[in-house]
């Protein structure tokens, strides 16, 4: 298997749900850290040099406010979805679900095919 192209894949992936994950732990206030700390506890893993750009992003896009307060005598910059933003995270949630389902039925109508292909191939061969 060619570990280029699949590295390339998982990280196109990857690249839709980190902002629907970003998104989701938004819902509260968190400085970079925090919000990099929370996404890795839960099993989402993300460099700096993806968050801060992602974030900047989507500030521009309108989907995020943010301010920078001092905190702990240094100066931090604080993240929460924005009005629309929380719009936009409920509509691409209903539509991350919509296509996890229609995947979960695929990738389970896909099994049902290879157990279905595996038991007519082996009495095709005489076994049973």
């Amino acid at each position: 298997m060619n570990d280029d192209l699949f590295e390339n894949l998982r990280l196109e992936l990857r690249r839709g749900c980190l902002i629907l994950a970003v998104l989701a732990q938004l819902r509260a206030e968190h400085y970079g850290y925090t919000l990099r700390k929370a996404l890795a506890d839960d099993g989402m893993a993300i460099d700096e040099g993806t968050l801060y750009p992602l974030l900047r992003r989507l500030e521009a896009q309108g989907l995020l406010v943010s301010e920078w307060r001092e905190q702990d005598k240094r100066n931090k910059r604080f993240y929460h979805l924005s009005a629309g933003g929380a719009q936009i995270f409920e509509r691409l949630l209903r539509e991350w679900r919509s296509i996890n389902s229609s995947l979960d039925r695929i990738l389970s109508s896909g099994e049902e095919i290879r157990e279905t292909g595996a038991v007519a191939l082996g009495a095709e061969n005489g076994n049973s």
